[in-house]
């Protein structure tokens, strides 16, 4: 194995176990507050609460089933001390991701005390914490970023607060700028071909990019819900056009056709949100008609509702939220601009190449071996 150069250390291992705090956290909130709000009443909320904390913990247990299997059935490693049964198990117990957070820990804590840990077991570690990163994004934006437009605009449509749905919506924003960076993080650590992007600076303003255009996506999203509950079967078109594109880009993230097209509708949901380059190749292009349409569709909310919705002027968050659209989603592509112009690593010796935003890496003008594996075939940052 090359020489990499990069080792799993106790930071590393302590931001694992924060990341299973704010796993449980984020869960464990929005289970509570879909609680809530049945006792109050409001079974629709509650209901729609619950159902964004299931699809998302679903899939994840499937993804997490498949990688287990991938994995033992490729590497012929057992060392998990996991039957086939037992996976099963603790899956359709929805104890999978809890699973590898503490095999994870477990593992890692025995290679930190270790002063000769071969520098395959550091790679195995950074794939292992790679495996957990990739499902909490697949989670962050099929639980958290749907429960933040469900609670914000239950605020502002309704004007129903309480403290346990700030807190909700609190751990779900934390969960987006962990799930953020920490993929950020492990993503190019768990590739020996690719330089670690250095943290600080760099990952503040990767940080701020996806925050800052994340953020005024939510908002405007939840402002077209309040025009009409069917602004949802827009957002639904808008949802399919990004999955459609996933099937046209032709992705081959997993080994099963059958998971292969859940992964390409779970883009799809993904694209909604924000962008990522779905195919490791030179995404210029994409990314710029991608952020054009997200723009208009941003400002078209607050244009529509007061068009539409007049009396929505006078309300005392109207204004707050056009400004904040505006200057947060100028703020990200500031960010954005900055960061793949100074800050996003490239790798050395490489021939200037036009413009390269998220990548298939290149070198001497080739392109590298054709992709193995799934870290290699997931979204590109």
């Amino acid at each position: 194995m090359t020489n990499t150069g990069k080792r799993f250390t106790w930071f590393r291992w302590l931001c694992t176990v924060f990341g299973l705090l704010f796993y449980l956290a984020d869960i464990g909130s929005d289970f509570l507050l879909s609680v809530q709000y049945f006792k109050s009443g409001h079974v629709t909320w509650a209901a729609l609460t619950l159902v964004f904390v299931l699809v998302g913990s679903l899939c994840i247990q499937i993804f997490s089933y498949a990688w287990f299997k991938d994995d033992k059935e490729n590497y012929e490693e057992d060392d998990k001390g996991l039957s086939t049964c037992h996976l099963i198990s603790i899956h359709v117990l929805q104890i999978g991701i809890f699973t590898r957070y503490v095999h994870l820990l477990k593992r890692s804590f025995k290679a930190l005390r270790s002063e000769d840990t071969q520098e395959e077991e550091q790679f195995h570690l950074f794939g292992l914490a790679t495996d957990l990163s990739m499902l909490r994004m697949f989670e962050m934006f099929l639980e958290s970023v749907p429960q933040l437009v469900l609670q914000v605009y239950i605020i502002l449509e309704h004007n129903h607060r309480s403290n346990l749905q700030y807190i909700s919506m609190a751990m779900s924003f934390l969960t987006i700028a962990w799930a953020t960076v920490d993929y950020r993080r492990c993503f190019r650590r768990s590739l020996p071909n690719l330089k670690e992007m250095p943290s600080g600076i760099p990952t503040a303003v990767y940080l701020s990019y996806k925050i800052f255009t994340i953020t005024p996506r939510i908002l405007s999203l939840t402002l077209f819900i309040m025009l009409s509950t069917f602004s949802t079967v827009a957002m639904a078109c808008i949802w399919l056009v990004g999955t459609v594109w996933a099937f046209v880009e032709d992705t081959d993230f997993c080994t099963s056709r059958v998971l292969e097209y859940l992964y390409r509708t779970i883009v799809g949901v993904i694209l909604l949100f924000t962008f990522f380059n779905i195919k490791g190749e030179n995404a210029k292009v994409h990314m710029t008609v991608y952020y054009i349409f997200s723009v208009g569709q941003n400002l078209a909310a607050p244009i529509l509702l007061f068009l539409l919705k007049p009396e929505s002027e006078g309300t005392d968050y109207f204004l707050p939220i056009i400004f904040f659209i505006l200057v947060s989603h100028s703020m990200g592509l500031g960010f954005l601009g900055l960061y793949y112009s100074l800050l996003h690593p490239h790798q050395p010796c490489r021939e200037k190449i036009a413009d390269e935003i998220d990548g298939m890496d290149q070198v001497d003008g080739m392109n590298h071996e054709p992709k193995t594996t799934r870290f290699e075939r997931f979204l590109r940052i």
